[in-house]
């Protein structure tokens, strides 16, 4: 889908319709600016709307494994952690068994 210069799929008008429903006020070069880009992504998808997807599975998400693909997803493990008294060791200022910092807001 190519667009000449300054005809753009999505007017100005639709744009400023859009912003007066979602209550925003934009400038005249923002209304076009938002057009044209508006204009770029529709552009973006038909452009990717057109591939080639015969034979192509579709999957839940990005990193599902299909024909023997890797996860990029890590095993849950569990691993050790500090005891409360561990992490404190070496604080400060220690209060109720948590760090204790000085105050920055008045009550």
């Amino acid at each position: 889908m190519t667009r000449v210069m300054g005809m753009s799929e999505i007017s100005r008008e639709n744009v400023a319709h859009l912003a007066k429903l979602a209550r925003l006020e934009l400038s005249e070069d923002e209304l076009q600016s938002y057009a044209d880009q508006i204009d770029d992504i529709i552009e973006h998808v038909a452009a990717i709307s057109k591939v080639d997807t015969e034979g192509v599975d579709p999957l839940s998400h990005p990193t599902q494994n299909v024909d023997g693909a890797v996860s990029v997803m890590r095993e849950d493990v569990v691993m050790p952690v500090l005891t409360a008294e561990q992490a404190l060791d070496q604080a400060p200022a220690v209060q109720d068994q948590r760090f204790q910092v000085p105050q920055i807001l008045a009550d």
